[in-house]
Protein backbone atom coordinates (compact mmCIF):
# COMPACT_ATOMS: atom_id res chain seq x y z
CA UNK A 1 0.00 0.00 0.00
CA UNK A 2 1.43 3.19 -0.78
CA UNK A 3 0.21 6.81 -1.34
CA UNK A 4 1.53 9.41 -2.91
CA UNK A 5 1.59 13.43 -1.30
CA UNK A 6 1.97 15.92 -4.04
CA UNK A 7 3.84 18.16 -1.81
CA UNK A 8 3.98 21.44 -3.87
CA UNK A 9 2.45 22.42 -7.15
CA UNK A 10 5.32 24.31 -8.28
CA UNK A 11 7.85 23.29 -10.37
CA UNK A 12 11.15 24.08 -11.80
CA UNK A 13 9.75 22.72 -15.43
CA UNK A 14 7.16 23.18 -17.48
CA UNK A 15 6.74 19.19 -18.82
CA UNK A 16 4.22 18.88 -22.14
CA UNK A 17 2.45 16.12 -20.23
CA UNK A 18 2.26 17.39 -16.34
CA UNK A 19 -0.88 15.53 -14.64
CA UNK A 20 -0.62 18.52 -12.04
CA UNK A 21 -0.24 21.30 -14.81
CA UNK A 22 2.53 22.24 -12.50
CA UNK A 23 5.43 24.64 -13.49
CA UNK A 24 7.62 27.63 -12.06
CA UNK A 25 4.55 30.38 -11.91
CA UNK A 26 2.17 27.69 -10.01
CA UNK A 27 0.93 29.19 -6.33
CA UNK A 28 2.08 27.93 -3.31
CA UNK A 29 0.29 29.53 -0.52
CA UNK A 30 -2.55 26.64 -0.47
CA UNK A 31 0.42 24.09 0.28
CA UNK A 32 0.24 21.68 3.24
CA UNK A 33 2.07 23.46 6.58
CA UNK A 34 5.09 21.44 8.06
CA UNK A 35 3.16 20.98 10.69
CA UNK A 36 -0.02 19.80 8.54
CA UNK A 37 2.30 17.54 6.77
CA UNK A 38 3.44 15.93 10.04
CA UNK A 39 -0.41 15.38 11.29
CA UNK A 40 -0.97 13.72 7.72
CA UNK A 41 1.74 11.87 8.11
CA UNK A 42 0.52 10.23 11.08
CA UNK A 43 -2.58 9.71 9.93
CA UNK A 44 -1.18 8.01 6.45
CA UNK A 45 0.52 5.39 9.22
CA UNK A 46 -2.80 4.93 11.14
CA UNK A 47 -4.57 3.94 7.58
CA UNK A 48 -1.79 0.96 7.49
CA UNK A 49 0.46 2.64 4.40
CA UNK A 50 3.93 1.82 4.59
CA UNK A 51 5.33 3.63 1.57
CA UNK A 52 4.79 7.74 1.21
CA UNK A 53 5.85 9.42 -2.22
CA UNK A 54 6.79 13.02 -1.94
CA UNK A 55 6.47 14.04 -5.40
CA UNK A 56 5.05 17.17 -7.11
CA UNK A 57 5.06 19.63 -8.46
CA UNK A 58 8.83 19.17 -8.16
CA UNK A 59 9.38 18.40 -4.19
CA UNK A 60 13.01 19.49 -4.16
CA UNK A 61 11.74 23.27 -3.86
CA UNK A 62 10.05 22.94 -0.43
CA UNK A 63 11.84 23.75 1.93
CA UNK A 64 11.31 21.61 4.93
CA UNK A 65 11.60 18.69 2.79
CA UNK A 66 13.71 17.35 4.98
CA UNK A 67 12.01 17.63 7.99
CA UNK A 68 8.90 15.49 6.35
CA UNK A 69 11.37 12.76 5.07
CA UNK A 70 12.87 12.55 8.47
CA UNK A 71 9.17 12.24 10.45
CA UNK A 72 7.70 9.77 7.72
CA UNK A 73 11.23 7.55 8.27
CA UNK A 74 11.10 8.36 12.13
CA UNK A 75 7.60 7.09 12.59
CA UNK A 76 8.02 3.47 10.68
CA UNK A 77 7.15 4.77 7.01
CA UNK A 78 9.58 4.36 4.40
CA UNK A 79 9.33 7.90 2.19
CA UNK A 80 10.39 8.01 -1.17
CA UNK A 81 10.95 10.95 -3.83
CA UNK A 82 9.37 11.39 -7.20
CA UNK A 83 11.40 14.14 -9.13
CA UNK A 84 12.52 15.54 -12.52
CA UNK A 85 16.21 15.41 -10.95
CA UNK A 86 17.32 18.71 -11.82
CA UNK A 87 17.71 20.44 -8.78
CA UNK A 88 19.16 17.10 -7.30
CA UNK A 89 22.79 18.20 -5.52
CA UNK A 90 25.90 15.82 -4.53
CA UNK A 91 24.84 17.66 -1.19
CA UNK A 92 21.29 17.20 -1.40
CA UNK A 93 21.26 14.26 -2.01
CA UNK A 94 23.40 13.56 0.94
CA UNK A 95 21.50 15.39 3.48
CA UNK A 96 17.97 12.94 2.06
CA UNK A 97 19.99 9.55 2.74
CA UNK A 98 20.68 11.32 6.19
CA UNK A 99 17.04 12.23 6.79
CA UNK A 100 15.91 8.34 6.11
CA UNK A 101 14.96 8.80 2.79
CA UNK A 102 14.51 5.43 1.39
CA UNK A 103 14.80 5.66 -2.51
CA UNK A 104 14.33 8.52 -5.56
CA UNK A 105 12.69 7.96 -8.99
CA UNK A 106 13.95 10.28 -11.61
CA UNK A 107 11.95 10.82 -15.14
CA UNK A 108 14.37 9.90 -18.27
CA UNK A 109 11.77 9.49 -20.94
CA UNK A 110 15.16 8.98 -23.55
CA UNK A 111 18.24 7.45 -24.12
CA UNK A 112 19.13 10.87 -25.54
CA UNK A 113 18.82 14.61 -24.68
CA UNK A 114 16.73 15.62 -27.55
CA UNK A 115 13.49 14.32 -26.86
CA UNK A 116 13.39 14.55 -22.95
CA UNK A 117 14.33 17.92 -23.29
CA UNK A 118 11.91 18.78 -25.95
CA UNK A 119 9.27 17.01 -24.30
CA UNK A 120 9.98 18.94 -20.52
CA UNK A 121 10.96 22.00 -21.71
CA UNK A 122 14.43 21.95 -20.58
CA UNK A 123 17.44 22.66 -22.19
CA UNK A 124 19.64 21.05 -20.39
CA UNK A 125 16.98 19.12 -18.36
CA UNK A 126 18.43 15.16 -19.53
CA UNK A 127 21.88 15.99 -18.56
CA UNK A 128 20.74 17.31 -15.44
CA UNK A 129 18.75 14.72 -14.65
CA UNK A 130 21.13 12.20 -15.14
CA UNK A 131 23.46 13.64 -12.89
CA UNK A 132 20.85 13.74 -10.44
CA UNK A 133 20.85 10.18 -10.91
CA UNK A 134 24.36 9.82 -10.12
CA UNK A 135 24.26 12.13 -7.02
CA UNK A 136 21.78 9.87 -5.78
CA UNK A 137 23.53 6.63 -6.57
CA UNK A 138 26.67 7.61 -4.63
CA UNK A 139 24.56 9.09 -1.53
CA UNK A 140 23.82 5.25 -1.30
CA UNK A 141 20.05 6.05 -2.51
CA UNK A 142 17.89 3.38 -4.21
CA UNK A 143 17.09 4.77 -7.54
CA UNK A 144 14.53 4.20 -9.47
CA UNK A 145 13.58 5.50 -13.37
CA UNK A 146 10.41 6.90 -14.60
CA UNK A 147 9.55 7.40 -18.42
CA UNK A 148 6.68 8.66 -19.86
CA UNK A 149 6.20 6.30 -22.88
CA UNK A 150 4.41 8.12 -26.20
CA UNK A 151 4.28 7.67 -29.87
CA UNK A 152 7.23 9.66 -29.78
CA UNK A 153 9.57 7.47 -27.40
CA UNK A 154 8.01 4.27 -27.69
CA UNK A 155 10.97 2.94 -29.51
CA UNK A 156 13.23 4.30 -27.07
CA UNK A 157 12.58 1.91 -24.80
CA UNK A 158 15.21 -0.96 -24.98
CA UNK A 159 17.30 1.99 -25.73
CA UNK A 160 16.76 3.81 -21.83
CA UNK A 161 16.77 -0.18 -20.14
CA UNK A 162 20.44 -0.23 -21.63
CA UNK A 163 21.26 3.59 -19.99
CA UNK A 164 19.24 2.47 -16.92
CA UNK A 165 21.77 -0.44 -16.53
CA UNK A 166 24.85 1.94 -17.05
CA UNK A 167 23.67 4.07 -14.62
CA UNK A 168 23.51 0.95 -12.14
CA UNK A 169 19.68 2.25 -10.52
CA UNK A 170 17.73 -0.30 -9.32
CA UNK A 171 14.80 -0.26 -11.43
CA UNK A 172 12.71 1.15 -14.31
CA UNK A 173 8.82 2.21 -14.51
CA UNK A 174 7.82 2.92 -18.00
CA UNK A 175 4.72 5.19 -17.81
CA UNK A 176 1.94 4.69 -20.68
CA UNK A 177 0.50 8.21 -20.93
CA UNK A 178 -2.81 9.38 -19.31
CA UNK A 179 -4.55 12.10 -20.79
CA UNK A 180 -4.86 14.19 -17.56
CA UNK A 181 -3.72 17.38 -16.87
CA UNK A 182 -1.62 19.29 -19.45
CA UNK A 183 -1.13 15.91 -21.34
CA UNK A 184 -5.01 15.84 -22.48
CA UNK A 185 -3.43 18.14 -24.87
CA UNK A 186 -0.98 15.80 -26.71
CA UNK A 187 -3.66 13.32 -26.00
CA UNK A 188 -3.16 11.38 -29.50
CA UNK A 189 0.74 11.12 -28.59
CA UNK A 190 -1.04 8.13 -26.06
CA UNK A 191 -0.55 4.44 -26.96
CA UNK A 192 -3.30 2.89 -28.41
CA UNK A 193 -4.60 -0.50 -29.81
CA UNK A 194 -2.57 -2.65 -31.29
CA UNK A 195 0.78 -0.02 -30.27
CA UNK A 196 -0.47 -0.40 -26.91
CA UNK A 197 -0.21 -4.18 -26.28
CA UNK A 198 2.85 -4.20 -28.68
CA UNK A 199 4.55 -1.91 -26.24
CA UNK A 200 3.77 -3.73 -23.02
CA UNK A 201 4.19 -7.02 -24.51
CA UNK A 202 8.26 -5.66 -24.93
CA UNK A 203 8.24 -4.06 -21.91
CA UNK A 204 7.20 -7.11 -20.25
CA UNK A 205 9.63 -9.58 -22.30
CA UNK A 206 12.49 -6.96 -21.39
CA UNK A 207 12.27 -8.21 -18.02
CA UNK A 208 13.25 -11.21 -18.82
CA UNK A 209 16.79 -10.53 -20.09
CA UNK A 210 17.28 -7.76 -17.60
CA UNK A 211 18.54 -7.32 -13.98
CA UNK A 212 16.42 -4.42 -13.56
CA UNK A 213 13.26 -4.46 -11.84
CA UNK A 214 10.74 -3.48 -14.67
CA UNK A 215 6.68 -2.15 -13.75
CA UNK A 216 4.63 -0.88 -16.45
CA UNK A 217 2.52 1.91 -14.61
CA UNK A 218 -0.67 3.16 -15.51
CA UNK A 219 -0.61 -0.01 -18.11
CA UNK A 220 -2.53 -2.36 -15.73
CA UNK A 221 -3.27 -5.22 -18.48
CA UNK A 222 0.29 -5.75 -18.02
CA UNK A 223 -0.98 -8.54 -15.06
CA UNK A 224 -3.17 -10.85 -17.40
CA UNK A 225 -0.53 -10.26 -20.23
CA UNK A 226 2.03 -11.36 -18.38
CA UNK A 227 0.25 -14.76 -17.32
CA UNK A 228 -0.96 -15.39 -20.87
CA UNK A 229 2.67 -15.29 -21.23
CA UNK A 230 3.96 -17.33 -18.82
CA UNK A 231 5.50 -15.10 -16.83
CA UNK A 232 5.63 -14.70 -12.80
CA UNK A 233 5.36 -11.48 -11.45
CA UNK A 234 5.53 -10.26 -7.61
CA UNK A 235 2.51 -7.23 -8.35
CA UNK A 236 -0.78 -8.57 -7.29
CA UNK A 237 -2.88 -5.73 -9.16
CA UNK A 238 -2.57 -3.79 -12.10
CA UNK A 239 -4.34 -0.57 -10.79
CA UNK A 240 -4.12 0.56 -7.58
CA UNK A 241 -6.21 3.06 -7.41
CA UNK A 242 -8.93 3.30 -4.36
CA UNK A 243 -7.98 -0.19 -3.66
CA UNK A 244 -3.77 0.41 -2.35
CA UNK A 245 -3.02 3.78 -3.45
CA UNK A 246 -4.17 6.78 -3.89
CA UNK A 247 -2.87 10.64 -3.38
CA UNK A 248 -2.84 13.63 -1.59
CA UNK A 249 -2.60 17.63 -2.89
CA UNK A 250 -0.78 19.77 -2.07
CA UNK A 251 -4.27 21.25 -0.35
CA UNK A 252 -4.96 18.43 0.94
CA UNK A 253 -7.23 17.15 -1.13
CA UNK A 254 -7.46 13.09 -1.44
CA UNK A 255 -7.88 11.86 -4.90
CA UNK A 256 -8.54 8.45 -6.67
CA UNK A 257 -5.00 8.74 -7.79
CA UNK A 258 -2.58 11.36 -9.26
CA UNK A 259 -3.99 10.77 -12.83
CA UNK A 260 -7.56 10.83 -12.08
CA UNK A 261 -9.60 14.32 -10.56
CA UNK A 262 -11.71 13.08 -8.51
CA UNK A 263 -11.75 14.39 -4.78
CA UNK A 264 -12.65 11.82 -2.56
CA UNK A 265 -12.30 13.90 0.95
CA UNK A 266 -9.63 16.82 2.09
CA UNK A 267 -7.15 16.52 5.07
CA UNK A 268 -7.63 19.60 6.33
CA UNK A 269 -11.73 18.78 7.03
CA UNK A 270 -11.32 14.65 7.72
CA UNK A 271 -8.13 12.64 9.46
CA UNK A 272 -6.92 11.24 6.21
CA UNK A 273 -7.57 7.46 7.50
CA UNK A 274 -10.98 8.39 8.02
CA UNK A 275 -11.61 8.72 4.19
CA UNK A 276 -9.42 5.94 3.30
CA UNK A 277 -11.29 3.71 5.86
CA UNK A 278 -14.95 5.36 5.24
CA UNK A 279 -15.25 6.76 1.81
CA UNK A 280 -18.33 5.50 -0.49
CA UNK A 281 -15.92 5.83 -3.78
CA UNK A 282 -12.88 3.75 -1.86
CA UNK A 283 -15.46 1.49 -1.17
CA UNK A 284 -16.87 0.72 -4.24
CA UNK A 285 -13.00 0.66 -6.28
CA UNK A 286 -12.95 -1.98 -3.67
CA UNK A 287 -16.28 -4.14 -4.77
CA UNK A 288 -15.36 -5.47 -7.74
CA UNK A 289 -18.87 -6.46 -9.08
CA UNK A 290 -19.35 -1.80 -9.20
CA UNK A 291 -17.03 -2.17 -12.16
CA UNK A 292 -19.07 -1.71 -16.00
CA UNK A 293 -18.76 -2.66 -18.98
CA UNK A 294 -16.06 -5.14 -20.30
CA UNK A 295 -14.32 -4.78 -17.26
CA UNK A 296 -17.32 -5.88 -14.86
CA UNK A 297 -17.49 -8.96 -16.35
CA UNK A 298 -14.01 -9.45 -16.97
CA UNK A 299 -12.45 -12.63 -15.19
CA UNK A 300 -9.25 -10.97 -14.59
CA UNK A 301 -10.44 -7.66 -13.11
CA UNK A 302 -9.24 -8.99 -9.45
CA UNK A 303 -5.63 -8.41 -11.11
CA UNK A 304 -6.16 -5.94 -13.66
CA UNK A 305 -8.76 -3.41 -12.86
CA UNK A 306 -8.06 -1.19 -16.14
CA UNK A 307 -7.00 2.22 -15.94
CA UNK A 308 -9.72 4.14 -14.12
CA UNK A 309 -8.23 7.34 -14.60
CA UNK A 310 -8.62 6.24 -18.72
CA UNK A 311 -12.10 5.02 -17.81
CA UNK A 312 -12.98 8.45 -16.33
CA UNK A 313 -11.37 10.55 -19.65
CA UNK A 314 -12.64 8.17 -22.41
CA UNK A 315 -16.29 8.21 -20.70
CA UNK A 316 -16.36 11.61 -20.18
CA UNK A 317 -16.18 11.27 -16.52
CA UNK A 318 -17.07 8.27 -14.99
CA UNK A 319 -14.16 6.47 -13.07
CA UNK A 320 -16.12 2.56 -13.09
CA UNK A 321 -16.42 2.74 -17.12
CA UNK A 322 -14.75 -0.24 -18.93
CA UNK A 323 -11.60 0.83 -19.58
CA UNK A 324 -11.09 1.22 -23.51
CA UNK A 325 -7.85 -0.89 -23.67
CA UNK A 326 -9.50 -3.52 -21.44
CA UNK A 327 -8.21 -7.21 -21.16
CA UNK A 328 -11.27 -8.38 -22.39
CA UNK A 329 -12.07 -6.12 -25.21
CA UNK A 330 -8.84 -6.28 -27.06
CA UNK A 331 -7.82 -10.11 -26.59
CA UNK A 332 -8.00 -10.75 -29.91
CA UNK A 333 -4.43 -8.47 -30.21
CA UNK A 334 -2.47 -10.45 -28.02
Amino acid sequence: MLVSWNVTKRCNLYCEHCYRDSGPASPVDDDLTTEEGRRLIDQVKAAGFRLLILSGGEPLVREDLNELVAYASQIGLRPALGSNGTLLTAAKAAELKKAGLGGIAISIDSATPEYHNRFRNAPEGWQQAVQGIRYAREAGLRVQINMTLTTGNMDDFDQVAQLAEELNVASLHPFFLVPTGRAVNIEEEGLKQERYYSVLRSVLAKQQSSALEIKPTCAPQFMPLAKSMGLELRYTRGCLAGVAYCSVLPNGEVHICPYLPVKVGNVREQPFDEIWRDSPVFQNLRNFKEYEGACGSCPDVKICGGCRARSYYYSGGNFMAEEPWCYKRTAALL
